[in-house]
């Protein structure tokens, strides 16, 4: 495996590190057949991130088969670093794929011995030490599953003690996970590292958290750890954003102001924490140069996150609505530049 810690002159040095999964979608059709298409968690938000503007390390490897090679063209053509320069020999990961009457995703995974499970917790943190401008760690999803904690917890905690901004998508897949209640525990876990976390409704009702609404369970979820922010998901409902802000916790919500015509939802969620997260890096580049002049990752983002004003944080919220809005309305995941997203929210205002 050959690391790549030096940056190349073609792209700016990464702010962003992203972990997790890149896989081939074998989406079910209509006639019976399987229609390939690139996915993954954290492939789409490494993908998403870079179309907003965010310089983005995607860490994983990729297979030397034709699917890998894909994969790797698509994340390079959107702007997004790799971590591990050459393709390993392993196959790229599967996952087949069908939708719901609503357009919901149902998946199945095929993920023994692939590319982008061939890491270690050394690994991932030698990524990070070759980069120490890096200032957001993210992971989530298939990287939640417990076989592999002893690559991403290690390396979370050691991320964490460095200062980066931890971010977890409690983004679940349970009826791919033999043990639930080992799963579940591995989840809690990690999100207890988070200083950022997501998730939507129908995952915290999978992780049976105490409470009797959404929000309810995303504060006990906020509060296993030291998170900062914990954005939730309400699908049609929009979205809300828990803010710590001394000892309280402060709750904005935002929702499309009209009915959305949904095409599908794959990458709904990953698009939503890619814009949420450009959109912070926004607000937190222009307030480090308004108070200082200093170059902005000269501070500490985690420490902004803690001071971010109100009308910065429904800015962030309304941001990541509408970056998931657009790729609800397309085939695919098909995420949206910054330009794009900004433009939404200019003609149609989030509520």
């Amino acid at each position: 495996m050959s690391l790549n810690p030096s940056t190349s002159n073609d792209f700016p040095a990464p702010r962003v590190v992203t972990a997790g999964e890149a896989l081939i979608d074998l989406l079910a059709q209509a006639d019976g057949n399987f229609q390939p298409c690139l996915g993954g968690a954290v492939f789409n938000l490494s993908r998403a991130l870079a179309r907003q503007n965010v310089a983005t390390l995607y860490q994983n490897p990729l297979s030397s088969d034709r699917f890998g090679r894909q994969l790797a063209q698509a994340l390079q053509a959107d702007g997004v670093q790799l971590a591990v320069s050459q393709p390993v020999p392993h196959p790229s990961s599967l996952a087949v794929v069908a939708l719901n009457a609503q357009g919901h995703p149902d998946y199945a995974f095929y993920r023994e011995a692939v590319a982008d499970r061939q890491i270690s917790a050394s690994s991932l943190n030698a990524v990070c030490n070759a980069h120490p401008q890096l200032e957001i760690v993210c992971t989530g999803c298939l990287a939640l599953d417990p076989a592999d904690a002893s690559h991403y917890l290690p390396w979370l905690r050691a991320q964490k003690a460095a200062g980066k901004w931890i971010v977890v998508d409690v983004n679940l897949r349970p009826s791919v996970m033999p043990d639930l209640a080992t799963y579940r525990a591995h989840v809690l876990e990690m999100a207890k590292l988070a200083d950022v976390l997501k998730a939507s409704d129908e995952d915290l009702a999978h992780l049976q958290l105490p409470g009797s609404t959404p929000t309810d369970q995303a504060l006990h979820l906020m509060n296993l750890g030291s998170a900062q922010w914990m954005a939730l998901t309400l699908g049609a409902e929009g979205a809300r954003l828990l803010a710590r802000q001394g000892p309280a916790i402060k709750v904005f919500s935002a929702r499309e102001a009209a009915p959305v015509k949904v095409v599908d939802t794959v990458g709904a969620g990953d698009s939503f924490l890619a814009g949420l997260l450009a959109c912070a890096l926004h607000h937190f580049d222009a307030d480090a140069d308004l108070d200082s002049g200093a170059q902005a990752n000269s501070a500490n983002v985690k420490s902004w996150a803690v001071q971010a004003s109100d009308s910065c944080l429904q800015d962030v919220l309304t941001h990541a609505l509408a970056s998931a809005t657009l790729v609800v309305m397309r085939r695919g995941c098909d995420p949206a530049h910054w330009d794009e997203v900004r433009a939404r929210l200019q003609a149609f205002p989030a509520v």
